[in-house]
């Protein structure tokens, strides 16, 4: 799997946490004993409980996909990247503001 890509994963489970959001984090499975979906030793039904009756997004990743992230031109300084924002314009950008 290229590394671009969960390294991408990676940044968005840190920023859910970050947002204290649900995240979950293991091999997917189904228990033996009762046939229900479980993320590590987790329990999803369990797990989704205490987000009952809200309007949530759910959003799986797998590590083990190998296909490679798109690569975008940026529009604004025609920089190639791959993942969610031209790292140029964000270094760009951090800069101007001081941060």
């Amino acid at each position: 799997m290229p590394a671009i890509r969960k390294v991408r994963i990676r940044e968005l489970a840190t920023a859910a946490y970050e947002l204290d959001a649900g995240v979950a984090h293991g091999r997917l499975h189904r228990s033996p004993d009762d046939g229900r979906w479980m993320v590590g030793d987790t329990p999803l039904n369990t797990w989704l409980e205490r987000f009952a009756d809200q309007e949530v997004y759910v959003i799986v990743a797998s590590l083990e996909d190998d296909r490679p992230l798109p690569v975008k031109v940026c529009r604004t300084c025609g920089t190639e990247y791959a993942g969610p924002e031209c790292p140029h314009c964000r270094t760009v950008r951090i800069r101007l503001r001081g941060g």
